[in-house]
């Protein structure tokens, strides 16, 4: 005969052999004193579900833990789960996780004090561990921090690395990702050697006799190439790539067209020098984003990385992290797309990122870009940059 629990306070208590049969076998639960164990709502519904418990009698309020003493009578699954969902947050797609995780193969417990996970060193949004397959809430071998998502939810960007995002659809279908933090270090080793002049125009910048190296080796800009071109060595420059240039010294500028499209005179390229040029042109066209888009950009050059526009796969940047020269460029490797600190994933705008990187054998990569907000130039190149790598995961 399968024994009864009783719901009381948020939590299932069974008594009888319940540590043996139920703890100390098959981890569900906290041990109490004796044998008898408390169990969260999700392992009292699985258990119900699986037919190991008879049922579960509920307080008089459906045990949402109000004083009274009364009994009703003893629930099953459908009533349990119907009174769980109703009282606790979230429940049905908890429910839907950890049944998914307990079917291959993994012991779990809610990541929250008084239950085994709860000494867990996770996040507060993580709703359950996931213990390595051989090990129980006992050896405490956790393999996944489980954080549960709806469709419909949204989650904060910052702070998600170390997770196992858990994404319930509307379907109840589960799509489980590893949040991580990246590291983005590469060994292309390439100094401008000397400092060049260009024009800037409404939105780039343009080099006319840029030296052979500053694309084939650096691979900055591109090359203004035709059939029949009487022009050599001409190369167009990004605003965050001319920028960066500016930056480190290795860039003038000799003429500008402003905004409007109206050419300004010889050397007329602002007071303040050519980066704070260019950066005032960047935030003209593109707004607060630029200067999160070359802090990022700066910190990948610095990392021997090349960064390159991601436009084509719907990102900011592509990185190659080994350029010898782009006669012979390997394949990039990550897709990096620019978000503020604050921003919040909806799981389609996700599910999309990751499915796209992975279709194209990249690594997907978001850049969490803190820039300060003093305004000047040196803005972008004092910024915190957080590094995040989201991808597909099967546990």
């Amino acid at each position: 005969m399968q024994p009864t629990g009783h719901l009381r306070d948020g939590a299932v208590r069974v008594a009888g052999d319940a540590r043996q049969r139920f703890y100390d076998s098959r981890g569900y639960g906290r041990p109490l004193d004796g044998n008898e164990i408390e169990l969260s709502r999700v392992e009292a519904a699985h258990l119900l579900f699986r037919g190991d418990l008879a049922g579960v009698t509920l307080d008089s309020d459906g045990g949402r833990g109000t004083d009274s003493d009364t009994d009703g009578d003893a629930a099953g699954f459908e009533r349990f789960f119907v009174e769980s969902a109703a009282a606790a947050d979230r429940f049905a797609v908890r429910y839907l996780v950890y049944a998914d995780l307990r079917d291959r193969g993994f012991y779990l417990s809610p990541a929250r004090d008084p239950w085994p996970g709860g000494d867990a060193p996770v996040a507060d949004a993580v709703d359950f561990v996931a213990y390595e397959r051989g090990s129980t809430p006992d050896t405490g071998n956790v393999k996944y921090p489980v954080q549960v998502v709806g469709e419909r939810e949204s989650l904060p960007a910052a702070g998600l690395a170390g997770r196992t995002l858990a994404v319930v659809d509307e379907e109840s279908d589960i799509t489980y990702f590893a949040a991580d933090r990246a590291d983005l270090s590469g060994t292309t080793e390439y100094e401008p050697a000397e400092r060049v002049t260009g024009v800037l125009l409404s939105d780039r910048v343009v080099v006319w006799d840029a030296p052979d190296p500053l694309y084939e080796r650096g691979f900055y800009g591109q090359p203004l190439t035709g059939r029949a071109a009487a022009v050599e060595g001409a190369i167009q420059l990004s605003l965050v790539e001319a920028a960066s240039l500016a930056a480190d010294g290795a860039l003038s500028l000799s003429a500008s067209v402003d905004a409007a499209g109206e050419s300004l005179s010889e050397g007329a390229t602002e007071t303040d020098g050519p980066a704070a040029a260019i950066v005032a042109r960047g935030r003209a066209v593109e707004g607060e984003r630029f200067d999160r888009r070359l802090a990022v950009y700066r910190r990948l050059r610095e990392a021997d990385t090349v960064p390159k526009t991601g436009f084509k796969f719907g990102a900011d940047f592509r990185t190659y992290l080994d350029v010898e020269t782009v006669d012979d460029l390997p394949h990039s490797e990550h897709l990096v797309r620019v978000v503020a600190p604050d921003h919040r994933f909806s799981p389609r705008e996700l599910s999309l990122d990751v499915r796209l990187a992975g279709g194209v054998r990249k690594e997907m990569v978001f850049a969490l870009a803190r820039v300060g907000e003093d305004g000047g130039e040196n803005a972008p190149l004092d910024a915190d940059v957080e590094w995040l790598s989201i991808g597909r995961l099967t546990p």
